[in-house]
């Protein structure tokens, strides 16, 4: 599985392209290369995916039973726009205009490592999406997480 973690700040150039941090795409290349899947995000941010990773998502949505209206649905919605994206020599890489456009990207941007996948954000839209507020946090963690956590002490 790839790992990404962290905040990085980035900008966008004129022509559309992003600069990956290094820490980024030096895990990149551990796992997919020089390539990755841009997709749209649930939320108004851009999903990265190294290859290894886009094909679990992929194989997901991709089975689901095309004679099912919702399904097809899910399908036609999730894999719009898709891209695969290269890195340039110095780990650059073009972000399509649809996509900029729905994400709201200007030249300030936050990329996220965000386990299998990296986010790319506006600023702005990513500061809304964050919890601020510690117990609030907590209380999220403890409900969707807690025994999932209790079952991994268990086993130690």
């Amino acid at each position: 599985m790839s790992f990404f973690t962290g905040e990085y700040d980035c900008k966008l150039d004129a022509k559309g392209r992003m600069l990956l941090p290094s820490k980024l795409k030096m895990r990149l290349s551990e796992f997919s290369g020089s390539s990755l899947v841009v997709n749209r995000g649930f939320e108004p941010c851009l999903v990265l995916y190294p290859h290894v990773e886009w094909k679990k998502v992929f194989d997901k949505v991709v089975n689901l039973n095309e004679f099912n209206k919702g399904f097809r649905n899910i399908q036609r919605n999730f894999m719009r726009g898709s891209t695969e994206v290269d890195l340039d020599s110095v780990g650059r890489f073009l972000i399509p205009k649809t996509m900029i456009a729905y994400a709201k990207l200007e030249k300030e941007l936050v990329a996220v490592g965000v386990g299998n996948r990296i986010e790319l954000w506006n600023p702005e839209l990513y500061n809304e999406y964050l919890i601020n507020d510690q117990e609030e946090f907590s209380d999220l963690v403890e409900k969707y997480l807690g025994d999932r956590l209790d079952d991994d002490e268990s086993v130690s």
